[in-house]
């Protein structure tokens, strides 16, 4: 056993010390803390420990409201209060820009918070039948590990879905197929929620009874998927009704296949996009992109403020799922989708999206490199705003914005999308200078 202070967090939420000119993660440690630890990796450079007592506690310490907690991978800050949080991935996204891109926002924008539990309105949860340790287990993964937590509830997601896990557990568990379903996705909408069952073999007409009654009994609708997220399907076509998520402030609706890719989070969804808003500043008359644009989640809102919107995403459903959007919301004139490999973006095919006023980019954890080097020339947007859930590859992307294209990097700001874990969404604003 040793003993050290915590320094830091890190990008994961653990502890960071240094001891011996070797820097130390330290799982369960907080900033200023004193704990004694025991290492479980050893490298030249660094380690990896897990705190076993704390000397000296954080007064931002709290006691974890999940009994998973310290098991489960999907949570690893319960045990910080939820504002010292959110000021934690602050710190990380400023570290990330100044050592990856060597940049400094003129401005910190105020970090977006709402609830700290019950947010979670998408999960998949692992489904694995384990004799030998009590039967079927579903849940998330542990941390750091194939194996599926136990899950008997789960605070982050709303608590009507927490209490239902058991009764999950044993629906499941009487399947036929029960080792043959792997996941359960669960997809949750303004007034509907959909549970979406991966089976690997056809279910039994047993079985396809024994899940009626359960999606009944808990008031939800059941979907099977066979293959790829394409091939899912309610098991009652006639009960079906639509997913959707409403955005009140721009009077818009967004209608979702329950396998699509939204945001988790409602709540900071909704204030993620106003913010977005007051950054980029629609106005009549403007063309501004809008990359990676998914199923249309900021493009109508620029829509409806007035702009014409030239969505792009790689997803042909998901560019369908947007027009479709953008009829129902009255917003067609004013909009136009395509489906393109933004990962390959060049000069030339922006080029072919016409003079633009501004830009929204909001890509993956990979970040959106090809178009950050592919910007350039007359039509190149005077504003871009970068809505990014890795801080690492905003950085280097905000590096090539401006030290190739001649941005300035106005401000960022986190948006605490997952709280009680140490997932980073941020946004950040880009103008010429």
């Amino acid at each position: 056993m040793s003993i050290a202070t915590i320094e830091s967090l890190d990008h994961e939420g653990r502890g960071v010390t240094h001891v011996g000119g070797k820097t130390v993660f330290i799982e369960g440690g907080l900033p200023g803390e004193r704990v004694e630890y025991e290492v479980q990796r050893s490298r030249p450079n660094y380690e990896q420990a897990t705190a076993v007592r704390i000397l000296r506690s954080s007064a931002q310490r709290v006691e974890p409201r999940c009994a998973h907690f310290g098991v489960c991978g999907g949570c690893s800050m319960q045990h910080l209060d939820p504002l010292a949080q959110a000021a934690a991935k602050q710190r990380i996204l400023e570290d990330a820009l100044w050592h990856i891109g060597k940049l400094r926002p003129a401005i910190i924008y105020p970090a977006v918070n709402g609830p700290a539990w019950g947010y979670r309105y998408r999960a998949r949860l692992g489904v694995r039948l384990v004799p030998s340790k009590g039967g079927l287990r579903i849940g998330f993964h542990e941390r750091r590990s194939s194996y599926i937590v136990d899950m008997r509830e789960c605070p982050v997601l709303p608590a009507g879905i927490s209490a239902l896990l058991p009764r999950l557990r044993e629906m499941i568990a009487g399947l036929s197929i029960a080792d043959r379903l792997p996941q359960v996705e669960i997809a949750i909408g303004d007034d509907t929620t959909v549970f979406v069952f991966r089976n690997l073999q056809p279910f039994s007409r047993a079985d396809e009874k024994r899940i009626a009654a359960f999606a009944a009994a808990e008031g939800i609708q059941a979907w099977m998927q066979p293959g790829g997220p394409d091939t899912a399907i309610p098991f009652d076509p006639s009960a079906e009704r639509a997913l959707h998520y409403t955005l009140p402030e721009f009077d818009v609706r967004m209608d979702f296949r329950p396998t699509d890719f939204t945001q988790v989070n409602v709540h900071i969804n909704r204030l993620l996009i106003r913010r977005a808003m007051q950054l980029l500043a629609p106005r009549a008359g403007e063309r501004i992109a809008d990359l990676f644009c998914g199923l249309g989640n900021f493009s109508l809102p620029i829509a409806r403020l007035g702009a014409r919107v030239i969505g792009v995403e790689g997803s042909d459903a998901l560019v369908a799922r947007a027009l479709d959007n953008a009829r129902r919301n009255g917003l067609d004139s004013l909009t136009e989708f395509h489906a393109a490999n933004l990962f390959e973006a060049t000069e030339d095919s922006l080029a072919a999206l016409g003079p633009l006023d501004k830009m929204l980019i909001d890509p993956p954890r990979e970040g959106a490199i090809a178009v950050a080097k592919a910007l350039g020339g007359e039509h190149s947007p005077a504003r871009i705003v970068y809505v990014s859930c890795n801080p690492a590859t905003l950085a280097r992307d905000a590096a090539v914005l401006v030290r190739e294209k001649g941005y300035v990097l106005r401000g960022a700001g986190i948006a605490n999308m997952f709280p009680q874990t140490s997932h980073v969404e941020s946004v950040a604003l880009f103008e010429r200078g």
